[in-house]
């Protein structure tokens, strides 16, 4: 079970990867918040977009329930994770996160096991930032993905709407026909 941070400088812990051995779409989060460590479940605030957006995406209800949810993402090939397996984080806010606290996730193992993905989308800035700095450097060159960064789907996000989120999380997941990922050179 993961640990609730506090105000105290306790560290918060991530939860488990949601993983299919078919994913070929990496969802990365930066570390969960207090609503998710709560219900021990990502994406539990119930203002977070997250559910929402992916439902509309994949044709699911957004308040299925959550293991419903999960086997969704699993059947349209999406892994979900966070970027940190711990950090010192008092609240919620990433701008909180005690950057001399923070251990990364095995990512090299998770991508060794998970050679289908091709591709990571972060879940806002903070994210990507945190990949960026403290995982790809230490990735071996053939386990560096494609990525996006998307607006961030919390609640603190409110500079852009639901279907501006909307449009920008479709570009993670393109027709397979239409796919800007691949390059034709």
């Amino acid at each position: 079970m993961a640990a609730i941070g506090d105000a105290a400088g306790r560290p918060v812990s991530s939860f488990a990867p949601i993983e299919s051995p078919k994913a070929r779409v990496l969802i990365l989060g930066s570390m969960p918040g207090q609503a998710s460590l709560a219900a021990q479940r990502y994406y539990a605030h119930p203002q977070n977009a997250f559910w929402r957006i992916l439902g509309e995406i994949f044709g699911f209800a957004p308040d299925a329930d959550y293991l419903q949810r999960i086997a969704a993402l699993s059947a349209a090939e999406v892994a979900l994770w966070d970027v940190l397996q711990s950090c010192v984080r008092p609240g919620s806010l990433d701008a909180n996160i005690a950057r001399d606290s923070l251990i990364a996730n095995d990512f090299t193992g998770f991508f060794q096991r998970h050679r289908l993905i091709a591709r990571i989308g972060f879940n806002g800035a903070a994210a990507q930032q945190l990949y960026l700095r403290h995982v790809q450097p230490q990735l071996p060159p053939h386990l560096r993905h494609q990525h996006l960064r998307l607006p961030s789907t919390s609640p603190a996000n409110a500079s852009l709407n639901h279907a501006k989120k909307l449009d920008a999380w479709r570009a993670l997941f393109p027709p397979v026909n239409l796919d800007p990922w691949t390059s034709a050179h």
